[in-house]
């Protein structure tokens, strides 16, 4: 066998050819441009595609997508709930909202802590793989606001908070930012620290003990390796029935119960903490907390948001370079920051203009794009590089489409664009949205549960904007309400006076002790409403 050295001497024109083949491959793996049929891509017809061709790979008795091992796949779930706004499609409406039920109430949720863990092992989320990513449970957070928005159930609710409650309880650290992960493992066995045997949750709630089992399925034998994850697979009115309680009853014994063992667990050995903060990932919870303060009103969510963006700013932005970083630990940021990161990032300073009326979080988003424009473009100014253009420590620069289990960088920069384009009256960040998504063509089609993101984008532009300005002296209040409404596909802009900067704000009357709601239409507004009822009657994606 020839060493390196003795084959590079040898065969070196063979190594070499090898080498500019293996170049060639990544090249052509960067490839895309699979359609530029735009009749066919963006029509209604296309989006009824994409629904069905996610209903067929549903799980219509436990929920989710596909076969075990399973994963959130949040991106799905959104379009769902979003398309049944649109059309009506109770089987989209359906499965979108079984699959997050199946998902509280399974393993893969803490039912004693909140937060989700990574995915589930089997098909009903009963055992999952315990590790927690800071990343799925921002975006069951974002996504259950929407089912919320919708249903009002108490059930999103409280998911909601508990999630919240988990992530600042666990995985916030002291400056603001937030952890990456909690490992599955503690004192090397996984899930030790989740999963309880009977005679554990008899000894610590004692005349309790009964009805906690019951409604959790432990039992001696356990559910999962010889243990109990604790889970809830029956109706609660049986449960209550078999204990001849009422629903309400049974709701404060198992809250109670649920707090004991809460401060029992806190006394174990906890999973290590992977404690570095991730600037995309951080981004992505800014997006939820602001999503989750629009639905439920809690202003901690919006201090949280805005203390995290701090953070980031103060800590992972680097003056003198004026370049953002990817990474943060033990007080050091480093790296220069992906394509992912800048679109986060982006997507983050969108939402909390929203929530906060503060314009200059639309300056910092505009900024942000435009260095991501100049920096990470295509040489054909359609998509995106993962990596800056002045990285030159790699042999080729990826691009990256696909919307796995975070959203790609190009997908959330196209939707990012569209919102943009609007706000700053830029045609051409339109217009190469509009290329983005023909680039891909059929393929979001045919393959949506891989292109989740991508697919809300589509939906975007083929069922319209509603450009939503709020204007007056109760502008922020009035604009919650439109917030807590579920509106997708909408831009909302809100401000007590009139202002010439932004396009939507302009050469709108200002009333003296009143505030108006204007619709708009690629700036064509309608008469201005007084309350969110008069908006919610005129809203429409004709």
């Amino acid at each position: 066998m020839y060493s390196i050295h003795e084959s590079f001497n040898e065969k070196k024109e063979d190594i070499y050819l090898q080498a500019e083949h293996l170049i060639e491959h990544l090249q052509n793996a960067n490839s895309f441009g699979f359609s530029k049929k735009e009749d066919e891509l963006f029509s209604e017809k296309a989006l009824h595609q994409i629904t069905e061709n996610i209903l067929q790979q549903a799980d219509t008795d436990w929920g989710g997508f596909g076969k075990a091992p399973k994963f959130p796949q949040t991106f799905s779930i959104q379009f769902l709930l979003r398309d049944y706004y649109f059309t009506k499609n109770k089987n989209a409406l359906d499965q979108a909202l079984l699959s997050l039920d199946k998902m509280i109430l399974g393993g893969i949720y803490d039912q004693i802590g909140g937060g989700f863990a990574r995915y589930s092992t089997d098909r009903k989320w009963l055992a999952p793989h315990f590790e927690k990513m800071l990343y799925d449970n921002a975006l069951l957070i974002a996504v259950l606001s929407d089912a919320y928005a919708i249903t009002k159930r108490g059930l999103y609710k409280k998911a909601i908070e508990e999630t919240v409650q988990f992530l600042e309880r666990e995985m916030r650290d002291v400056y603001g930012g937030f952890y990456s992960a909690l490992d599955a493992d503690s004192e090397g066995i996984e899930g030790k620290f989740y999963t309880w045997h009977k005679d554990e949750i008899v000894k610590i709630l004692g005349n309790d003990a009964a009805i906690f089992c019951a409604t959790y399925d432990v039992s001696e034998q356990g559910n999962w390796e010889h243990s109990n994850i604790l889970w809830l697979p029956n109706d609660m009115n049986e449960i209550a029935k078999q204990f001849s309680v009422s629903l309400e009853v049974l709701e404060n014994i198992l809250e109670l119960c649920r707090e004991k063992l809460l401060n029992e667990r806190k006394k174990r050995v906890r999973p290590n903490t992977d404690d570095k903060v991730l600037l995309s990932w951080n981004a992505m919870l800014i997006t939820a907390l602001c999503k989750g303060f629009s639905v439920l009103g809690n202003s901690n969510y919006i201090a949280l948001a805005e203390e995290c963006y701090s953070f980031l700013g103060n800590n992972m932005f680097d003056k003198e370079r004026n370049v953002w970083l990817h990474t943060w630990k033990n007080n050091k940021g480093k790296i220069e920051a992906f394509l992912d990161d800048y679109a986060c990032l982006i997507e983050a300073c969108i939402h909390l203009q929203e929530v906060t009326g503060n314009l200059n979080y639309f300056h910092n988003a505009k900024t942000i794009a435009e260095f991501t424009i100049e920096n990470f473009s295509d040489e054909t100014a359609t998509f995106f590089y993962f990596t800056n253009k002045k990285q030159n420590d790699i042999i080729v620069r990826k691009k990256e489409i696909y919307d796995g289990a975070t959203p790609s960088g190009n997908s959330l920069m196209a939707n990012n664009l569209l919102y943009l384009s609007v706000v700053f009256d830029k045609a051409d960040w339109r217009e190469r949205a509009i290329a983005m998504l023909q680039s891909l063509g059929n393929t979001i089609i045919r393959y949506p549960t891989s292109f989740g993101v991508w697919c809300n984008a589509l939906q975007k532009f083929v069922r319209g904007i509603n450009e939503i300005v709020v204007v007056g002296n109760d502008a922020k209040a009035l604009s919650h309400q439109v917030l807590s409404t579920f509106i997708p596909n909408k831009i909302l802009m809100l401000s007590e006076k009139e202002n010439n900067e932004y396009p939507l704000l302009a050469n709108k009357n200002v009333p003296l002790n009143k505030t108006f709601i204007y619709l708009c239409k690629d700036y064509a507004c309608r008469q201005p409403f007084e309350n969110i009822d008069e908006l919610m009657n005129q809203v429409s994606y004709e």
